[in-house]
């Protein structure tokens, strides 16, 4: 999406509700950006939100995605405009498999119970 609100947030949630069905719950770790935590944010019962500590990057395992993609597909490049940057950067977003992000997300405190 070229933009983030609470209103794409809440389509977010519904969608992701809805994939899981209701005889699952789901707990979404998140950082506290304003989308996130407004007071409008619909959340569905069969979704948590935890949030991690305010200043905490280093608890989002997102973080280290972002951090990956800077340093293997964008930095130390020159972009000739906008178009060239945002082109570059689905290119190295859509190159990430499942596995890729597995292992780079990987951390002691966050495992999926079967």
């Amino acid at each position: 999406m070229p933009t983030v609100n609470t209103g794409l947030m809440s389509l977010y949630l519904e969608h992701l509700s809805r994939h899981v069905g209701p005889a699952r719950h789901v707990v979404l770790v998140l950082d506290q950006a304003g989308g996130h935590v407004a007071k409008d944010l619909c959340r569905p019962t069969n979704i948590t939100l935890l949030f991690l500590p305010p200043y905490s990057p280093e608890l989002n395992p997102m973080e280290r995605v972002w951090c990956f993609l800077k340093e293997h597909h964008l930095s130390n490049r020159v972009y000739a405009d906008y178009d060239a940057l945002l082109a570059a950067g689905s290119a190295a977003w859509n190159a990430l498999t499942s596995e890729r992000i597995r292992s780079i997300c990987k951390t002691r405190w966050i495992e999926r119970k079967e």
